[in-house]
């Protein structure tokens, strides 16, 4: 194992202000070196995520947060890929936005879905404002058994901290989550924190953002259980 590199493509726009931005990569190494493998991140520019773009390459991609990203259609192309491809993805903040987005278009068929951030007047705006703003905000998340999330943390209940103003539309969930894009964790309010896609490998978003516990020394959990994903794929 001590030869396996692994490739990472991380969705977003870097700003180097973001915290998040810092965290990633030092979640990605963290992981690596709990698996015993190294580990190269690059950074995708939305806007450079053209359709010619060649994405074979990355063994697994990270949607980050840090949205509206320049290139929302570039953003959606990278999703689609990892979930076509079946790549391992892992969606954070703005990433479980643009994954859920991604797959009310293109799964679902609704081509006039939209991001209430970009377009709050659309009609199927899958991502509007939350009932209550999570900028830095702790809540329990109770995670569903059985799921790759819960086998990532190995409990039902997690600690974790919000910084995301967008969520899904409590108006399109229960059509959103009638098929293979499955509800994974809710806070204790009830209300939708994490989803997962059936028969992939690796597909989990959260509104949360758990690579913030690299920065205290701390291995993600998630960072950990995508790169193993990805590992499984190498072999």
């Amino acid at each position: 194992m001590n030869a396996t590199t692994l490739h990472l493509a991380l969705i977003g726009d870097y700003h180097p202000d973001v915290i998040a931005h810092q965290a990633i990569p030092v979640a990605l190494q963290h992981a690596a070196d709990n698996l015993g493998v190294s580990v190269h991140a690059e950074w995708l520019a939305t806007d450079s995520i053209t359709p010619t773009r060649e994405l074979h390459g990355f063994d697994g991609f990270w949607c980050v947060p840090a949205s509206p990203y320049r290139d929302t259609d570039g953003a959606l192309r990278a999703i689609r890929f990892a979930r076509e491809q079946r790549r391992p993805f892992l969606g954070t903040c703005g990433g479980f936005q643009h994954a859920v987005l991604e797959y009310a278009r293109n799964v679902l068929g609704w081509a006039d879905a939209e991001h209430g951030e970009l377009a709050p007047q659309a009609t199927r705006a899958v991502i509007t404002p939350l009932s209550c703003t999570l900028v830095e905000a702790t809540d329990t998340v109770r995670l569903v058994p059985y799921t790759r999330i819960a086998e990532a943390y190995g409990t039902l209940a997690i600690h974790e901290g919000y910084r995301c103003r967008y969520g899904v539309n409590p108006d399109f969930a229960s059509a959103l989550l009638e098929g293979d894009l499955i509800p994974s964790g809710h806070d204790s309010a009830g209300d939708l924190r994490a989803v997962e896609l059936l028969n992939h490998p690796f597909f989990v978003a959260t509104l949360f953002q758990p690579e913030r516990a690299a920065l205290k020394g701390i291995t993600p959990p998630l960072a950990l259980a995508m790169l193993k994903a990805c590992v499984d794929a190498y072999r």
